[in-house]
């Protein structure tokens, strides 16, 4: 009998699977996840733009080779996504996207080449320099800005968070209601990068002065200028300036320049980590990677200033800037390109100065060819103040002209003038100004 009852078993289980299939078969199909796919082009010219950056509701990601995105959208949502997009030579756009599928979304960037000039957080505040600056910008070739979030002396424009809560005393804004002002600059449809210096700050290491540079005897070091240096090597001095990165993302800059992001020139020095030119270069590639993360829900460009002979130099320069282990980290590079500060000149010129343009030509000649990176991905620093190193001429028309004209055969991503007094006339610009590019979404 036991072995009837488990012969009946045996033979009713399979049965009851059988009806159960069928009966799961019959029954509809889950709803699949709703997708779009967006493809992201050239206003321009329509063409498709490969590995354009693009972040949906904070989540980043990129196109793939043929410009293309699919992103899932969950048929649950009661709204759009939120998404922006840009790539390098191209502004950043914001729109809200469907929730409903079909044809892909086509999402446009607009070209932009960024001619700027610099101005200081004082430069800013001061109404005089600020509208001179927006006066050149309105009637030349001019279209963006570069300004000081923090520079080498620890000013600020604003009132800064990050300040506080890296228990740092911040000076007197010199801008009221910044974003304000930023809003306004975009209407004009100007293009607004954000200055940072990294590791040259005083202040940070007054505050913290176990991150503060070191000399062979263990003391704190201070450079020519007086002034203290946080150790490249230690990632908790490098988290100030991404704070204050994330700041200016968030109030609206297109861009974020880091400046000094580098070791001190200087020999005889202290640091956490190793000595060598390996450890050098290790740290600041880690910086930037570290930076890049935190802004890419932010959709930002991200750049990096680096001495002019490290276009030149193999090696890291003594500084941890490696021209390889650099390119392609951030969007653009930007070498500084003052023919005055070529102390020893270079190949064909001794004497930097009687040819400003070659200076320019060639630096940037010797860059594209070392990293194969394109013209797109550089935008260098030019010189608009009075050499200090040679014979003390000033830099007008005909020198300014002769850089930017090399800057623009290279086909640069534009280029920036620097004059820390932050006076500059329309000498070496040309005088009608190209349309500008419509103000973003």
């Amino acid at each position: 009998m036991t072995l009837a009852r488990s012969t009946d078993t045996q033979t009713r289980w399979p049965r009851a699977m059988a009806r159960t299939l069928l009966w799961l078969a019959a029954l509809p199909l889950a709803t699949p996840a709703l997708a779009l796919e967006l493809r992201v082009l050239a206003t321009d010219t329509r063409a498709v733009i490969p590995h354009a950056q693009v972040v949906v509701d904070g989540t980043p990601s990129h196109t793939d080779a043929q410009g293309r995105l699919i992103v899932p959208t969950p048929s649950a949502s009661p709204t759009g996504r939120i998404v922006t997009a840009r790539a390098p030579g191209y502004r950043r756009v914001r729109l809200d996207l469907p929730r409903d599928t079909g044809a892909p979304v086509d999402i446009a960037l607009s070209p932009i080449t960024p001619k700027a000039l610099y101005l200081t957080a004082r430069g800013l505040g001061h109404s005089g320099l600020r509208n001179d600056a927006l006066a050149l910008l309105d009637r030349t070739e001019l279209n963006a800005l570069v300004i000081d979030i923090r520079s080498d002396n620890g000013l600020t424009p604003h009132r800064s968070a990050a300040l506080v809560a890296a228990g740092l005393s911040a000076a007197k804004p010199t801008v009221n209601e910044l974003p304000t002002v930023l809003a306004d600059l975009q209407r004009r449809s100007h293009y607004l990068i954000g200055r940072i210096v990294v590791f040259k700050d005083d202040a940070q290491a007054r505050a913290h002065p176990e991150r503060a540079v070191r000399d062979r005897q263990g003391k704190v070091w201070t450079d020519r200028e007086g002034l203290r240096w946080v150790d490249p090597s230690r990632p908790d001095s490098g988290q100030l300036a991404t704070a204050l990165a994330v700041e200016a993302a968030q109030m609206g800059f297109d861009e974020i320049q880091f400046d000094y992001v580098r070791f001190p020139d200087a020999r005889g020095l202290r640091f956490a980590a190793g000595q060598t030119s390996d450890d050098r270069v290790a740290a600041i590639a880690a910086f930037l990677d570290r930076a890049r993360t935190r802004l890419a829900p932010y959709n930002v460009a991200v750049s990096a200033d680096i001495f002019g002979y490290v276009c030149w130099n193999p090696g890291d320069t003594d500084i941890g800037q490696q021209l390889e282990a650099l390119a392609g980290r951030v969007d653009h590079l930007s070498p500084m390109l003052y023919p005055s500060g070529f102390t020893w000149g270079i190949p064909g010129h001794r004497d930097p100065v009687a040819a400003p343009g070659d200076i320019v030509d060639h630096s940037l000649r010797e860059a594209l060819r070392r990293t194969g990176q394109p013209g797109v991905r550089w935008r260098p620093w030019l010189q608009a103040f009075r050499d200090y190193a040679f014979d003390r001429r000033a830099f007008g028309a005909t020198e300014i002209r002769a850089q930017i004209d090399a800057a623009e055969r290279a086909g640069t991503n534009g280029w920036m003038l620097w004059n820390a007094r932050n006076r500059y006339t329309d000498a070496g610009l040309k005088a009608e100004a190209p349309l500008k590019p419509s103000a973003p979404p």
